[in-house]
């Protein structure tokens, strides 16, 4: 299974990070030594090419790492209204090391530390996606039709996406659903 990148937020795409997101199964954790944190990081927008550089030359690899894994057991509890003191004691330190930069409008550098960078950016995102985001669009990609479990923002226009993509797992349960059906009609005829 490819990580793929469907949740529609930073924060998501961090919960999506370990597949599927069941309990009890076999999982495939896509983050799982600091090289793979570097190459997740700037594919969901959280860091530039330029930042992973400073990153690297500033960096403890196994703490960050350890770090942006603890932020990831966050996201389910938060969203669930759980442990939103422990984030905010998190988000409180990445906002020590951010800085207002004298844009017009001014603007809020989070992760100002590169040796914190992706930690920080990835706890404001949480933050982020609690504070503004609508939840009522929050979807899980059903596992119980053989999704993965991931993590998604509904923006769909009627608000009936029902899967983390159409392509990978949707497509996958209509292929099953079609085979079903005719082991189903073969079953009958003999």
């Amino acid at each position: 299974m490819d990580l793929r990148i469907v949740g529609g937020h930073p924060a998501l795409d961090l919960a999506n990070t370990v597949a599927p997101r069941q309990t009890g199964v076999d999982q495939i954790e896509f983050l799982s030594d600091p090289a793979a944190l570097l190459a997740w990081a700037p594919r969901i927008g959280i860091v530039t090419g330029a930042d992973i550089e400073r990153v690297e030359r500033s960096w403890a690899p196994e703490a960050a790492l350890a770090d942006v894994l603890e932020l990831r057991s966050l996201v389910d509890l938060t969203l669930a209204g759980q442990d939103l003191d422990r984030l905010s004691h998190r988000w409180a330190a990445a906002m020590d090391r951010s800085a207002l930069a004298p844009t017009s409008p001014v603007s809020l550098l989070v992760g100002t530390d590169p040796a914190w960078m992706i930690g920080d950016r990835l706890a404001d995102a949480l933050v982020d996606l609690l504070r503004t985001a609508d939840l009522s669009r929050l979807r899980a990609c059903p596992p119980d039709e053989g999704g993965c479990g991931f993590l998604f923002l509904d923006r769909s226009r009627n608000l009936t996406r029902r899967w983390c993509s159409m392509d990978d797992c949707g497509a996958q349960a209509k292929s099953r659903r079609l085979t079903e059906r005719r082991r189903v009609r073969g079953g009958r005829s003999g």
